[in-house]
């Protein structure tokens, strides 16, 4: 009876690997071994009652209304190409300077990041604007392209994101969920909000390290970045207005939440409205592009729900066969308590990221394990972090980094595959630092809530 939960989650890996949807693998495996448990009366019928509930929660579920919101946002600024004139700008105000193109991919890709929170779209986008720039000024090979690639992941740490939306949602349920399993019936939550406060600290901190990086590399190689003479002058009136409105923007959707006067969902409205103006006021917006970007929208938040929809399946299916159980046994059986049990979920995190979207390991495997770890004593916003920089150090490593083969697909052929490899390197060095700074200094992903929120 113990192996039947692990049977599923294996199968459901495999039949992942095969290729087939994740969100019709989840729910369909989910459902065959109910089936199956049913006809040999391991599986209590009755548990499957309790689908509809689970499925009108979600597509109720007001926090998840950010989804298409924070998406509609991201797009509407890549396709009107106000991204790109940050980047144009940006570069014309600090290109000039040994380093400044690097640094300004840096910038203007943590914004993007900010503002779509999908790893895919940043690296394929920040690849096609300034993958190009920097190989024609003179940039080593390796160099831009890690630049490019570990900026792409900021996406994952960066509020506000639309990873730490989904994070956040199930991270809020699965803390709940440890209360009640340790006999807590009023149980404490967490927000969205929360780990946005969490994640704010550790990013920015990420951000500088890159920003070191690069001046510090600057200086010692300087024949990897070279110089590029004054060929115009700098319009700093020009510049200021095209940097003004987007960063504008993200400061007043992040800064509300961190605030508390609106919710993200209320934020992401926001977002969504001006992204809408801001498009409206450099006039460019187009009815086709307002039709593109509602069809990314769309199908992306399509997406992002079919799969919620499989995995809520999944995971009661789980329970219901007792997985909860297995899995906090199995965590207490560990040597190490605690330390030894997040030891363990970090490394099978960071393995199942070199095959797995974020949303698929937000959505099936953090409901299994969170509950257990915090119900052994781990801060869920501290966890909620560790999780985000994970995944973005998987979807940086090579051989299997997600960001490493969306990169490979728009850079030139001239760029070996090697080169980029090469080139993410010290930038995963710098990852795997902070998540040894937030291990050893949990506060850092914990004091900033804690002051706004107590």
């Amino acid at each position: 009876m113990e192996m039947i939960p692990l049977l599923l989650f294996l199968v459901a890996f495999l039949v992942l690997l095969a290729g087939y949807p994740v969100a019709i693998t989840l729910g369909g495996i989910a459902v065959i071994f109910a089936g199956v448990g049913i006809w040999t009366g391991t599986f209590n019928p009755s548990d499957l009652g309790f689908v509809p509930g689970r499925l009108f929660g979600v597509v109720t579920n007001q926090t998840l209304i950010a989804v298409p919101l924070f998406v509609f946002m991201g797009v509407l600024l890549e396709k009107t190409k106000i991204a790109e004139n940050l980047l144009t700008n940006l570069a014309d105000l600090l290109g000039h300077f040994r380093g400044g193109l690097a640094i300004t991919v840096v910038l203007v890709g943590m914004l993007m990041a900010a503002s779509t929170g999908i790893v895919g779209a940043t690296v394929v986008t920040m690849g096609m604007m300034s993958l190009p720039i920097m190989l024609q000024r003179g940039y080593q090979p390796s160099l831009a392209t890690g630049t490019i690639a570990a900026t792409g992941t900021l996406g994952q740490i960066i509020p506000p994101s639309i990873a730490l939306v989904l994070l956040g949602d199930v991270l809020s349920n699965a803390y709940q969920q440890a209360q009640l399993n340790m006999g807590i019936f009023a149980p404490k939550s967490v927000s969205v909000g929360d780990l946005f406060a969490g994640s704010l600290i550790p990013g920015l901190l990420l951000v500088v390290l890159y920003l070191l990086y690069l001046i510090l590399r600057a200086v010692f190689s300087p024949a990897s970045m070279p110089e590029r003479p004054h060929t115009k002058a700098i319009m700093l009136g020009a510049t200021f207005r095209a940097l003004l409105p987007p960063l504008l923007l993200i400061i007043a959707v992040l800064g509300s939440i961190i605030a508390g006067y609106a919710t993200p969902t209320e934020a992401a409205g926001v977002g969504a409205m001006g992204a809408l103006v801001l498009a409206l006021a450099y006039q460019r917006l187009t009815l086709n592009t307002l039709r593109d970007t509602c069809a990314a929208t769309m199908s992306t938040t399509a997406m992002v729900f079919f799969i919620l929809i499989g995995a809520s399946i999944f995971s009661l299916v789980f329970r219901g066969f007792g997985g909860d159980e297995v899995v906090q046994s199995a965590f207490n059986a560990l040597p190490g308590g605690q330390w030894g049990a997040l030891a363990i979920v970090m490394l099978v995190i960071f393995l199942l990221g070199f095959i797995l979207d974020f949303i698929e390991i937000t959505f099936v495997v953090v409901p299994i394990v969170g509950p257990a770890l915090m119900a052994m004593g781990i801060d869920p916003i501290w966890l909620g972090v560790l999780i985000a920089v994970n995944l973005q150090t998987s979807f940086l490593t090579p051989p299997f980094g997600f960001a490493l083969f969306y990169l490979r697909g728009v850079a030139p052929t001239s760029v070996a595959t090697t080169e980029i490899y090469a080139g993410v390197v010290p930038f995963i060095a710098l990852q795997l630092l902070l998540l040894i700074m937030l291990l050893v200094w949990p506060a850092l992903a914990t004091w900033l809530p804690q002051t706004i929120y107590g």
